[in-house]
């Protein structure tokens, strides 16, 4: 991971930690919204799916 990725919502550098594993959740430390790391090869970082009101059943 060569690249510092950029939050897809705001353009902020996003910091990984070393251990990030892909469709792990993680926070833009500037605006705030919910990120998930979609592939490390290439880096890839969406925005993380709303919570739907059925999930868990």
């Amino acid at each position: 991971m060569d690249a510092t990725p950029l939050c897809p919502e705001c353009d902020a550098e996003v910091e990984l930690p070393d251990d990030a594993m892909e469709n792990e959740l993680l926070a833009c430390a500037e605006c705030g919204i919910e990120l998930e790391i979609m592939s490390l090869e290439p880096l890839s970082l969406e925005l993380a799916p709303e919570v739907e009101e059925d999930w868990g059943e």
